[in-house]
């Protein structure tokens, strides 16, 4: 069997898990008492639940597909023996036994969202950061040795968590702004606020994922090998991977620092039509970048770094 599977579970995984955190979180941190509930802003009981789904879902394929390519052979014909010992003696194993209950917990939290909101999702944000963190076990970090193990799969966690967020947050916002009418008055407010709310945040998980993208390029490439990228595919992918995110940082600054002042000036004015279109159009640059970056950390995974 070939990478194309495990390719497509990867990404469905890598995207389905960093929306269900990054956009519990958003809910837990920017909305307030009854904009949990309030299904014209973010139906989160669906969407919760429908990503813990997809999580599960792509999860079980790309086991079974990493043990039929382990085995060298078909997904109907991939022995029991190696799901057994991939289950009971791998960590590999563990954190999918591990990422597997924490997404049954979330779909039963989200069932509870109507009724018990703050619980609920306070629970999602566990359960699906520990998903979010499992992967890391089955990234290039987890190949590490010794003490460098544990720094390369902390900083993999962290950078798993804080791309999380940010990428859980540009698609609440994109969701909420979609859904915005030009004359939901209430909905633009609190789109603004929320915007306004996330731009600190969003400055510290920037950093995150800098620092820790820059301890994991040391361990996989090494300061010797960075100008020897582009010649391998793993290190051109990697190469598109940085442009994608210089992409969504260039986004980012135009929303906290001009399409926010602008939407908030045209609330004032009573007419924000045009701010609130022209937001749309940049979140949905930088959440397509976002997505085009999952892809790629899905292929990655397939592939040996150089260095």
């Amino acid at each position: 069997m070939g990478d194309g599977p495990i390719i497509a579970a990867r990404f469905a995984l890598f995207g389905a898990l960093t929306l269900l955190f990054g956009l519990s979180l958003f809910g837990l941190h920017s909305l307030r008492g009854e904009e949990w509930q309030d299904r014209r802003l973010i139906p989160f009981s669906l969407c919760l639940g429908g990503l813990a789904a997809i999580g599960l879902a792509a999860s079980a394929f790309g086991f079974v597909a990493m043990a039929a390519a382990m085995g060298g052979t078909s997904l109907s014909q991939v022995n029991s023996d190696t799901l057994t010992m991939l289950l009971g003696q791998t960590a590999v194993g563990a954190a999918f036994e591990i990422r597997m209950a924490t997404l049954v917990t979330c779909v039963a939290a989200s069932i509870l969202l109507v009724r018990h909101p703050a619980p609920a999702l306070g629970t999602i944000v566990v359960a699906a950061g520990t998903a979010l963190a499992t992967l890391a076990w089955s990234g290039h970090g987890a190949a590490s040795d010794g003490g460098a193990r544990m720094v390369h799969l902390g900083a993999d966690i962290l950078h798993l968590l804080a791309a999380g967020a940010w990428i859980g947050a540009v698609g609440a916002l994109l969701f909420i702004a979609v859904r915005t009418s030009h004359d939901g008055r209430a909905q633009v407010r609190t789109l603004h606020r929320a915007l306004d709310g996330f731009a600190a945040i969003g400055t510290v998980l920037v950093a995150l994922i800098l620092i820790t993208g820059g301890i994991n390029a040391l361990f996989l490439v090494g300061v010797d090998q960075l100008p020897h990228l582009a010649a391998s595919l793993w290190g051109r992918l990697m190469l598109a991977k940085i442009a994608l995110f210089i992409v969504m940082l260039a986004m980012a600054a135009a929303n906290r620092f001009r399409l926010t002042p602008r939407l908030e000036r045209a609330i004032g004015q009573g007419d924000h039509g045009r701010a609130l279109g022209l937001l749309r159009r940049s979140l949905g640059v930088e959440m397509a970048a976002a997505m085009l970056i999952l892809g790629l950390v899905g292929w990655l995974g397939t592939l040996e770094p150089v260095g």
